[in-house]
């Protein structure tokens, strides 16, 4: 690990699925994983490309029952190129003995390197370098380099390249029992001397996929395409001499009937990859797209914890860059490096998006069209249900319609489980959320007066529609749900799922209530009767958001904010004891079900419930919600809270390290930095056991770029200010970053300690107003101001 590459040294095995995904290239629109190209799916590699958007749906027989899933579609491999002696085996690592083997991502220019020594018997050795990109300027290209180096012998080298569309998805080993084969029609051709090409289509989407690869060397190529086999292949006979290279270069183009501006994908693919003029061309113009990104996400953090921030910055940018801006997709929670979770949109971009509204808005608004897009299908969902408004799904696909699993394998116990995730109605509290977040930081009015305000609207109008009045209680409750924590999915004993007053569910649906209102009396006339006319909005609905908004209940026990209605009726977990029979416990759901018990019999939970309020909130803004639903939250009580559930956390997921870093951050700075060092290296060093392989937690990886660029700077960005109040940890006590606000490319903020350091450009449209804790600064275009920091 050094400041702009990530380097792995020698072969193991075990590590390759770690190393595919922390190694996939990207661009936005299509990303393929860091798999060797000599190598085909197997129980260690698995190389796999998917592009944005691109789903397709099947249906499955599981444990007797016909079990439907959409998936994100693994393309048609891009990748192969392998090699042998005359007459000799392909080589591998696997198969073959290997004298070195380095892999290194290059971070700057969106390149990865890879250098092998195959031995061949008799002092002979070849050496493999090749070098791969997928293409950040041009989003439909991908290309790979390979010199081929020939110690201690001359001689012939067979070289095939292909293009395979036998592929499935096969990538999660829990998901093997369910159908994987999304593409049909498979048909390959030639279309040049240098270029194949392959053409098929998933089988219920729909979506025509093409192909072309071209290869570019001295030597003769040869295809060898049609018949049965779902390969488009080329064939090379170099001859090598000892000690000097001989190069091949793949330049591939891929393209979908999703495409803009294109009449077929076929002709299309061909057509780009015949007008590529060489690899150094394409290196070229791949540098300068990512030297643009470089400069508009610029975070300059020291040590250890700033080469992981570039790496996860690096992952973010190749899942959503500018090219997403073009497209009609959510945020996949896995990034565009794998399987799990098949691809789906969660609410992860409760994470993503405050660090994009800052550096790239135009991404956050396409991905808030994305949710927009899929409203009417949300308010069917919420119909069908028996409400009203707009019930987002818990997992969003192609359509939006609710894409969650009805069973699970836990594969302690290899028993398939009932799901009932799709109860976590408050993502719908996490795209509202979202909404005001990016119009607050980006002042982008005109979105939140058209589309913003119909989002927020329905979806009060869903929680005023499912909370329902209890007389005993005098308050209104939301029943029947399941909260972020995941582990607590129904009551012990209970025949239904669901779980009554989650905290977070009930203070998050009062939140958007109440701003909702706010967005309302905000708009212009002519837009609010616009509106009112569009939904058949009336006083009387708005008085009953009024009075939902105030009245929502917030279970408590002892002196804490209960999790849910009952929770303080649980048993207590042994957790020292779990511990020492276990080890890691973090998936304690999965270890308690394989005994024969369920957590649901406990005070445990998988992550941050309750302390999300805390994430999401300042302190200022969740004593006043709670004031609001008529709750004194002082600062003991919030403590009394963060005691309870930090200690009865097991911190089953990626974010949970990452929402406890930000909640201790401002007077536990020891305990805040353990988790905060957690968040970090969550996927490096696969703290989740194994489930890296599968794809990269892209949530988690964005948090903690939100919480360098707003946690810790404590940056705020309302009521028309920056506002800034600092938490010193002392192993981060110097860093800066730069951001995008409300027309100004490039604010600079540098944060030592004692003193935060702010330039504005010269080319900004008028002053930018700082707002700290003991003062305010306007500072002009062109400005730089060293404003000192209370201690």
């Amino acid at each position: 690990m050094t400041g702009w590459t990530w380097e792995y040294e020698g072969y193991d095995p075990a590590d390759e699925r770690l190393r595919e995904s922390l190694c996939t290239l990207g661009n936005g629109r299509f990303a393929t994983r860091g798999a060797l190209p000599e190598c085909s799916a197997d129980d260690v590699h698995y190389p796999g490309t998917y592009a944005a958007g691109c789903y397709d749906r099947l249906t499955s027989e599981v444990s007797g029952r016909r079990v439907e899933n959409e998936d994100m579609v693994n393309l048609p491999n891009w990748l192969p190129l392998r090699f042998r002696l005359p007459g000799g085996d392909w080589l591998t690592p696997d198969t073959e003995r290997v004298l070195d083997h380095r892999e290194i991502l290059h971070l700057s220019s969106g390149l990865l390197e890879r250098q092998t020594r195959y031995a061949l018997g008799g002092g002979r050795a070849l050496r493999v370098r090749q070098e791969r990109l997928v293409h950040m300027a041009d989003p439909y290209l991908a290309a790979l380099r390979t010199e081929f180096t020939p110690e201690g012998f001359s001689g012939p080298l067979e070289v095939e390249a292909a293009v395979d569309g036998g592929v499935t998805n096969a990538g999660v080993a829990r998901y093997r029992a369910l159908d994987g084969r999304h593409l049909t029609h498979v048909h390959t051709g030639a279309s040049d001397k240098d270029t194949v090409w392959m053409r098929c289509r998933t089988r219920t989407s729909d979506i025509r996929i093409a192909l072309a690869s071209r290869l570019l060397c001295e030597a003769p190529v040869t295809d060898h395409t049609g018949g049965d086999d779902p390969r488009a292949v080329q064939r090379i006979a170099l001859e090598l001499a000892e000690g000097h290279p001989a190069t091949v270069d793949k330049v591939v183009a891929l393209h979908t009937s999703h495409d803009p501006a294109i009449s077929d994908p076929l002709h299309a693919a061909v057509d780009r990859a015949g007008r590529v003029a060489g690899f150094d061309e394409l290196v070229e113009s791949h540098r300068t797209a990512w030297g643009q990104l470089w400069r508009r996400g610029e975070l300059d953090v020291p040590g250890e914890a700033g080469s992981i921030l570039r790496l996860h910055l690096f992952h973010v940018l190749q899942t959503l860059s500018p090219h997403t801006a073009d497209l009609d997709v959510g945020v996949p929670a896995r990034g565009l490096h794998g399987e799990a979770y098949r691809g789906h949109v969660f609410w992860d971009e409760l994470f993503v998006l405050p660090y994009l509204n800052l550096h790239f808005p135009e991404v956050s608004r396409a991905l808030l069209h994305y949710r927009y897009r899929r409203m009417e299908r949300a308010r069917t969902a919420a119909r069908d249900a028996g409400h009203s408004g707009a019930m987002y799904p818990w997992q969003s696909g192609s359509d939006g319609r609710e894409e969650s699993q009805t069973l699970h394998l836990n594969p302690r116990s290899g028993r398939w489980v009932p799901d009932h995730t799709h109860l976590q109605h408050h993502v719908g509290s996490a795209i509202a959320y979202n909404v005001w977040q990016y119009c607050a930081t980006t002042g982008d009015a005109e979105f939140l007066h058209t589309r913003g305000a119909e989002m927020l609207l329905q979806i009060s109008r869903f929680w005023a529609g499912a909370a329902t009045y209890d007389p005993y209680l005098g308050r209104h409750r939301i029943r029947g749900v399941v909260g972020p924590d995941e582990y607590h999915d129904a009551y012990p004993g209970a025949d239904r799922p669901g779980l009554d007053d989650n905290a977070y569910t009930n203070v998050t649906a009062a939140w958007v209530l109440a701003h909702t209102l706010d967005v309302l009396r905000e708009l212009p006339e002519p837009r609010r009767r616009e509106l009112d006319e569009r939904t058949g909005l009336d006083a009387a609905e708005l008085d009953r958001w009024e009075e939902v908004s105030r009245t929502l209940y917030v279970p408590w026990h002892d002196g804490v904010i209960s999790q849910f209605d009952g929770y303080a009726d649980l048993a207590e977990l042994d957790w020292e004891g779990y511990r020492r029979r276990y080890g890691d416990i973090r998936r304690l759901d999965r270890i308690l079900e394989a005994e024969g018990d369920s957590v649901n019999r406990y005070r445990a939970s998988k992550q941050a419930d309750v302390l999300m309020l805390g994430y999401l909130f300042s302190p200022a803004e969740l004593r006043e919600l709670f004031r609001r639903l008529g709750h004194d939250l002082d600062e003991h009580a919030w403590r009394r809270t963060v005691d309870h559930y930090l200690h009865r956390t097991s911190h089953g997921s990626t974010l949970s390290g990452l929402v406890h870093g930000w909640l201790l951050a401002r007077d536990r700075r020891e305990e805040a930095w353990a988790f905060c060092q957690e968040a970090l290296r969550g996927d490096i060093a696969d703290l989740q056991g194994g489930t890296t392989g599968e794809g990269v937690h892209l949530g988690a990886m964005a948090g903690t770029l939100d919480l360098v660029q707003r946690g810790l700077p404590g940056l705020e960005t309302r009521d028309g200010a920056l506002r800034l109040d600092p938490v010193p940890l002392p192993q981060l006590s110097s860093y800066g970053f730069t951001l995008r606000y409300q027309g100004h490319w490039g604010v600079r903020i540098r944060l030592e300690r004692g003193v935060v350091e702010i330039a504005v450009p010269a080319s900004g449209p008028g002053p930018v107003e700082v707002r700290l804790p003991d003062g305010t600064a306007r500072l002009r275009p062109g400005e730089t101001g060293r404003l000192p920091l209370r201690e």
